[in-house]
């Protein structure tokens, strides 16, 4: 299996299905993990909104996150890991 590329979450397509792969330290990662978004918890993304927000869907839970929180949170496609 190849190295799947880790990218910025802001950076995904509408629709594409991801796997968390790091998130960062600090008051940013407790935000996240109210959210639940953790490492190693899949994420599609349903929506990118003007200003750089997202809309992603975890668990069937929706989840919009601001685009500066988005570029912090590293992923891959998850249908590289299955």
């Amino acid at each position: 299996m190849q190295n799947a590329e880790v990218i910025p979450l802001h950076k995904v397509r509408k629709g594409r299905r991801v796997l968390v792969v790091r998130v960062p330290e600090g008051k940013t990662r407790a935000q996240l993990i109210r959210l639940g978004i953790l490492k190693g918890e899949f994420l599609k993304c349903l929506q990118r909104l003007p200003g750089g927000t997202m809309l992603v869907e975890k668990n069937r839970q929706e989840i919009a996150i601001g685009a500066s929180l988005a570029g912090a949170i590293l992923v891959t496609d998850a249908t590289e890991v299955l």
